[in-house]
């Protein structure tokens, strides 16, 4: 039995080729009515697209864009890198990717750099930012335009974006407890907690997820209200500096985010490195470091290799309206410690 053609949807729906085409391919113009027709027709027929020879026809070329925060985030820095290594592989399926900064803490600036994206320009978007109501409107207007949103590392749940690329926050911070409950051993006491941001998602699950294993499994040991340093060392030298003093009994510094380095000088300038226990997250050079040298007790990461090309596989499968291979592109949330360490590249 022939595949179905384009041809055989038009008979089975009852409208013209251009009409089926438009509907495929998502453009505005068509009724309603009609796009239930025709997406009636594809399902009966069992018409399945082949986007390739569809996208060679047409000659078409997928420009994507990645807006990471600017500032000097060793993650952040590594995620770029990762990006653009998985970019320069997907130049063969037509795919080029511009990585652009923002300023971390101006949500208006990354609003009006999404606000200036053309349908025309750009076939996607991945934004790694904090979820604000001026975002959620940023989002909603490229939506509008025909502009596939992704979020990356760090989701926009309330947003309308279209899908998420990164681990379950949740579960890594859920990980990290039962790390920092275990590595304290001591039935009471106190954790310190340090977020860039308590507006970032990663962080609010991360927290949300420490917080329930450390109730459930470690009752003694109190964790402190989170520490806020909105990416600035100083801020977070005070913050911290300030948290010992005061705090009775502090066993533990439990780092949501960036900041480990300005940690790991904090704690050598106060005379307190290798005192406490440190569970942070994801794999740096310098977290890289700090484990080899024993400051910081283990990491919880994700490969970047992973998040990057998972990336680029989801702007283009939702450029092309297409479905998304889920197993394919979930990300598994990795212990590292000083005794595992993979080798650096």
């Amino acid at each position: 039995m022939s595949r179905p053609t384009v041809n055989d949807i038009a008979r089975e729906a009852g409208v013209s080729l251009a009409t089926v085409d438009r509907v495929l391919n998502a453009r505005p113009g068509v009724r309603a009515k009609t796009v239930s027709a025709v997406q009636d027709a594809v399902a009966r027929l069992g018409y399945v697209r082949d986007m390739a020879a569809a996208n060679l026809a047409r000659q078409r070329r997928y420009r994507m864009v990645a807006a990471l925060p600017d500032g000097d985030s060793q993650f952040v820095e590594t995620l770029a890198e990762a990006l653009t290594e998985a970019a320069q592989s997907a130049v063969t399926a037509r795919m080029e990717l511009e990585i652009t900064r923002y300023p971390a803490e101006d949500a208006h600036a990354l609003a009006a750099l999404l606000g200036r994206m053309a349908p025309q320009d750009v076939a996607g978007v991945a934004v790694m930012a904090p979820e604000t109501p001026v975002l959620r409107d940023a989002i909603r207007g490229l939506k509008s335009k025909g502009i596939p949103v992704i979020a990356l590392a760090s989701d926009l749940p309330s947003t309308e974006r279209d899908h998420f690329v990164g681990i379950d926050s949740r579960a890594a911070g859920r990980t990290a407890a039962v790390l920092m409950g275990r590595f304290a051993g001591a039935a009471s006491g106190q954790i310190l907690a340090v977020a860039q941001s308590m507006q970032l998602r990663d962080a609010i699950e991360r927290r949300r997820g420490f917080d329930e294993v450390m109730l459930a499994d470690f009752p003694g040991l109190e964790v402190l209200p989170t520490l806020e340093t909105h990416g600035s060392d100083a801020t977070l030298r005070a913050v911290v500096t300030e948290a010992l003093r005061h705090a009775r009994d502090v066993r533990g510094i439990y780092l949501l985010g960036a900041g480990h380095r300005a940690l790991a000088a904090t704690l050598a300038d106060l005379g307190l490195t290798g005192r406490f226990v440190v569970i942070g997250h994801e794999l740096t050079p310098h977290t890289r470091r700090a484990l080899l040298a024993g400051h910081i007790d283990a990491i919880i990461t994700q490969n970047l290799g992973h998040l990057a090309r998972s990336t680029l596989r989801v702007l283009r499968a939702k450029a092309d309206h297409a479905p998304i291979d889920e197993a394919q592109e979930q990300l598994r949330v990795e212990i590292v410690l000083r005794e595992n360490l993979p080798p650096d590249q």
